[in-house]
């Protein structure tokens, strides 16, 4: 997703040895990001301030404003006495954010068509042969980010640096949700059914393309099952 393949690059601290609060703190809420989109950290995980501070080699303060950043994504929620954890999204929500995904999406598509060229569906070509890639590897933290990142592809290639900005919250948003209720085999048939939107959006067909975005992301959502038992890394949640 964007701005997610350079942490590693970001600089930790000044050539004095002081930390740099920006540059850490960016580096912080984009690994976390990064860990809960790729599966790595599940719903209700406790996010000890302390074992953060160790591990990025900065002070609690830095990373207790990461974590606050990332608690207006929905990514972190804060609970008064307990410390952060990785939110825990209700079905409720779930249906919620799909239901806006609806709404962006279906008209982000009509837009694609008017205006698509044949770089921008070799692009997305290309996309897909790497969702593929991962879904033969099994490699479920790279096949959850790319069929993702599909979506803000579409947007980034057009040039709406805002919507894509939008929607890569939002599907961050989602990757948490899917983790929670989503089935494997639910999850195999999104990259056939993002090589189908490419067609429509090739031939310029705008009524087609918009109706497989729509079906695409109702299918992801019907693939949810609210009622399974939620993962949890958590011993309090665990237990409770």
């Amino acid at each position: 997703m964007m701005n997610r393949m350079n942490t590693a690059a970001m600089p930790l601290s000044s050539p004095e040895g002081d930390a740099l609060p920006e540059s850490s703190t960016t580096r912080i809420v984009e690994s976390l990001t990064r860990a809960i989109v790729e599966h790595r950290l599940h719903p209700g995980t406790k996010l000890a301030e302390q074992k953060l501070a160790d591990h990025f080699g900065v002070s609690r303060t830095l990373v207790r404003q990461a974590l606050f950043q990332m608690t207006r994504n929905h990514l972190i929620r804060m609970e008064p006495a307990r410390g952060a954890f990785v939110a825990t999204p209700s079905a409720d929500e779930a249906r919620q954010v799909f239901a806006v995904r609806r709404m962006l999406e279906t008209e982000m598509t009509r837009e694609f068509v008017r205006q698509v060229t044949p770089a921008h569906i070799q692009a997305l070509k290309t996309h897909v042969a790497q969702e593929k890639a991962a879904v033969a590897k099994q490699d479920v933290s790279g096949r959850t980010e790319l069929l993702g990142d599909f979506h803000v592809v579409m947007a980034e290639l057009m040039g709406n640096h805002v919507l894509a900005q939008l929607l890569d919250g939002l599907i961050a948003r989602c990757a948490l949700i899917t983790l929670m209720y989503q089935s494997t085999s639910a999850a195999e048939h999104s990259s056939d059914e993002h090589a189908a939107i490419i067609e429509a959006l090739a031939a310029r067909d705008e009524a087609r393309a918009v109706q497989l975005m729509a079906e695409h992301l109702q299918h992801v959502e019907e693939g949810l099952q609210f009622d399974r038992k939620l993962p949890s890394s958590d011993i309090s949640m665990a237990l409770s």
